[in-house]
C-alpha cells in the first residue's frame, strides 16, 4: 500500500519553510502541522491534495472524532480534534493560492475543517492551571538529598527555577556566564538561551527567600571553584553515563555538555515532588506560582509591571491572564470575605437611616 505522494511531498516542503521562515514559527508548531497532514494523509489514502473537495473534509472529521489516543485508549479530546482541523484548514487555505492548486481548490473548502460551536466552546475553554504554593515548592527542596553531584544539581535546578521563573528550554542552555550573583540576576540573552520568542531580557531574583539563593549561590561556586568550569560551561550539566566495574553503563557523575532538551528537567521534577509526597507539578506551572506571589506583595501598578517584565512579559495583561488567575479556593474565600464583610455594615447603614 503506498504510504505517501511524491507530489503532496513537494508541496508540505514548501508550506513548511513557508510556516519555519516566513511565518516565524517554532519547530513544535511545525511538528504540530506535519503531524495533521500525515492523519489527514493516511485516512485519505495518500490521494493527490489537487483531487481534494469538501466531502473529504466532512467524512475525516467524522474519522476523527472515533479514533483513540495510544496512550489514554479514550477517544481523542475536543481539544485535539480543534488542533488537527485547525492546522489542516490553514494548510488548505494556503494551498488554494499555490500554482497548480488555484484552479482545482476553493478558499471556502478549508472552512469544512471545523468542530460545532459547541464543540470548539468546549475545546477552545480556559481551565484553571494547577500551581504548587510558595510553601509547596520550598519543602520539596528541603526533601530532596544532595549526597552526589547528580542530587545536588537536581537539587539546585528547583531552588533556581523558583529563584527566577525560568522556563525549562532556557535553563537547560543556560551557561555560568549568564547568571550574575552581585546584581542577582540572570541575563537571557536569546542569542545563547532558548528563550521564548527568541527574547532578551534580564531575570532580577525573585524575592523567594535568602536560603533558596544561598542554594544556588553555592552551586555556581562549587561549578567554578572547585569544578573549575568557566563562563561557557553549564549551569546545569549533563549526566555523565559511563561503562562500570560491572561492564554496565551507569551515572558517573557530571558531563561538561548541556542536556540536549529539557525532558531531563521535568524528570527532576516528576521525581522531586514524587519523593515529597505531592502531585507532579512540571517546571512551568512555578511561574504560575511567582505570578501569584506577585498579586501578594506588589503594592502598586509599577511594581506589577517590574514584576510582569521579570517573567519576560511585555505586557502585564499577560501575566494576569495567563498565569495570574485567581485560584478557586482562593476566589471561594474572597467572596465569602466581601459577603460577611456586607453583613456586618448593613446593622451600621440601618442605623444611620433611623431620625434621631
Amino acid at each position: 500500500m503506498t504510504k505517501h505522494n511524491a507530489e503532496n511531498e513537494r508541496i508540505k516542503r514548501k508550506y513548511f519553510a513557508y510556516l519555519k521562515d516566513a511565518k516565524q514559527h517554532s519547530e513544535p508548531t511545525v511538528d504540530a502541522a506535519a503531524k495533521a497532514l500525515s492523519r489527514f494523509e493516511e485516512y485519505n489514502r495518500y490521494r493527490d491534495f489537487k483531487a481534494f473537495h469538501l466531502e473529504q473534509a466532512i467524512a475525516f472529521k467524522r474519522h476523527l472524532a472515533e479514533q483513540t489516543g495510544q496512550r489514554s485508549g479514550e477517544k481523542l479530546s475536543k481539544a485535539t480534534l480543534h488542533a488537527t482541523l485547525k492546522q489542516l484548514r490553514a494548510f488548505f487555505l494556503w494551498l488554494a493560492g499555490q500554482p497548480g492548486y488555484k484552479a482545482r481548490l476553493q478558499y471556502s473548502d478549508a472552512d469544512y475543517f471545523n468542530l460545532s460551536e459547541k464543540d470548539a466552546r468546549i475545546a477552545t475553554a480556559q481551565r484553571e492551571r494547577k500551581a504548587p504554593t510558595l510553601e509547596q515548592v520550598k519543602h520539596v527542596i528541603e526533601t530532596m538529598p544532595e549526597g552526589s553531584e547528580i542530587e545536588r544539581r537536581n537539587r539546585v535546578l528547583v531552588a533556581f527555577t523558583l529563584l527566577t521563573g525560568a522556563r525549562d528550554s532556557a535553563i537547560a542552555s543556560m551557561k555560568l556566564k549568564h547568571i550574575d550573583l552581585i546584581e542577582n540576576c540572570v541575563h537571557q540573552d536569546a542569542r545563547e538561551v532558548k528563550t521564548k520568542f527568541s527574547k532578551t531580557f534580564t531575570t532580577y531574583f525573585f524575592p523567594v527567600g535568602d536560603g533558596i539563593r544561598e542554594i544556588v549561590a553555592e552551586w555556581v561556586r562549587f561549578l567554578r571553584e572547585e569544578k573549575l568550569w568557566g563562563n561557557d560551561d553549564p549551569l546545569f550539566p549533563a549526566t555523565r553515563i559511563a561503562i562500570g566495574a560491572t561492564r554496565q553503563f551507569e551515572v558517573a557523575g557530571l558531563e561538561r555538555e548541556h542536556w540536549s532538551s529539557a525532558e531531563p528537567i521535568r524528570k527532576v521534577f516528576r521525581e522531586a515532588f514524587g519523593r515529597a509526597g505531592l502531585p507532579y507539578f512540571h517546571p512551568h506551572s512555578l511561574r504560575k506560582t511567582l505570578a501569584r506571589l506577585g498579586e501578594e506583595v506588589c503594592n502598586s501598578p509599577e511594581e506589577f509591571k517590574a514584576w510582569s517584565q521579570n517573567l519576560g512579559h511585555e505586557q502585564v495583561l499577560t501575566t494576569f491572564l495567563s498565569y495570574g488567575s485567581v485560584a478557586t479556593d482562593r476566589q471561594g474565600a474572597i467572596i465569602r470575605g466581601l459577603g460577611a464583610m456586607r453583613q456586618l455594615k448593613q446593622p451600621e447603614a440601618e442605623a444611620s437611616r433611623k431620625p434621631s
